[in-house]
């Protein structure tokens, strides 16, 4: 039976259509536009839910112009929460002490300032709001970030800085080690195979049926984290990021993904969003394609499960 989420994305035209966003001025990469939409047929079924009754408070933040919301590309990964036991709720409220009161997990994805278009990369999140979520996390909160390709690693990076993760206006790319189905050099691939998967909890799962052998991301930026993080998305000695103006520079020795503990709290760095929706991509030159948990070729499905596990701490 069709679930309700999936009736919405039916009923709804072309939901969630974007550009991929470029800073103004800077044509130093191709100009194309994509076009997001949530894939209807997703099955977010999971066999055997992690809470059955009371899960953890799920809070998924709407109040900063975010790229990507519940009702359009995270449609999915919502559904996905929810059937496996998550109490999602969004909010539009700025993030403060009140706001994230009796709240187990956080998820900021996309998040961007006041230019509406994203294209300045102008902060997503006051001071206030940094030191508030800051906080929140060492006490002993969890919290999901993700940010995109420019312009959303600026628009991030004072977030970013405060739980000491490096992010700029960049987009990553990788000549070998990419997505061979589009052959698109920003579709990275990180396996088993290619060593390019971390050592974690998050990567072996609570059994072995759960274990990640491929991740497919779709576009996404560059990170480095502190000393104590644990990459679980490494970039390869091919990967390189492209800069401001056209230039190339390279992105060995950072990563796609990242986790921290912060004092009693628990963080998870992501810098690519669509790899946690289950989209249908298409550009005016191309057929649509399935990009994020869709893809039957990745355990991107069961990643976005293992992620929410290791936050809400039944994953060790």
């Amino acid at each position: 039976m069709m679930k309700p989420w999936q009736r919405r994305l039916l009923w709804s035209a072309a939901i969630a259509s974007t550009a991929l966003a470029l800073s103004a001025g800077l044509l130093w990469w191709y100009v194309s536009l994509w076009v997001q939409q949530a894939d209807p047929a997703f099955d977010a079924s999971v066999a055997s839910p992690a809470y059955r009754e009371q899960g953890p408070k799920v809070l998924f933040d709407q109040a900063h112009f975010n790229a990507h919301g519940l009702h359009g590309t995270y449609a999915p990964f919502a559904a996905l929460l929810r059937e496996d036991g998550y109490r999602l709720t969004e909010s539009a409220r700025a993030l403060s002490r009140e706001t994230l009161n009796g709240q187990d997990i956080l998820v900021l994805v996309n998040a961007r300032g006041s230019d509406r278009s994203g294209r300045r990369g102008e902060p997503a999140f006051t001071p206030g709001e940094v030191e508030a979520v800051y906080e929140w996390v060492r006490a002993g909160g969890a919290l999901l970030f993700i940010a995109d390709h420019s312009p959303f690693g600026s628009a991030a990076r004072p977030m970013a800085e405060r739980f000491g993760i490096d992010m700029d206006n960049v987009d990553t790319v990788d000549p070998v080690h990419h997505d061979t189905v589009s052959g698109k050099e920003g579709f990275l691939v990180f396996s088993r195979a290619n060593a390019l998967l971390g050592s974690h909890a998050i990567q072996d799962g609570r059994r072995p049926a759960e274990s990640i052998e491929r991740v497919l991301s779709f576009n996404g930026q560059s990170l480095r984290g502190p000393a104590d993080a644990t990459v679980l998305l490494s970039l390869s000695e091919t990967a390189m990021d492209r800069v401001a103006g056209g230039a190339t520079r390279s992105s060995h020795g950072r990563a796609q993904g990242l986790a921290v503990v912060l004092g009693q709290g628990r963080v998870v760095v992501l810098g690519e969003a669509a790899m946690l929706t289950a989209q249908i991509m298409r550009t005016p030159s191309e057929k649509p394609f399935p990009a994020g948990m869709n893809r039957a070729d990745a355990d991107n499905k069961q990643f976005a499960l293992n992620v929410m596990h290791w936050l809400s701490r039944i994953l060790n």
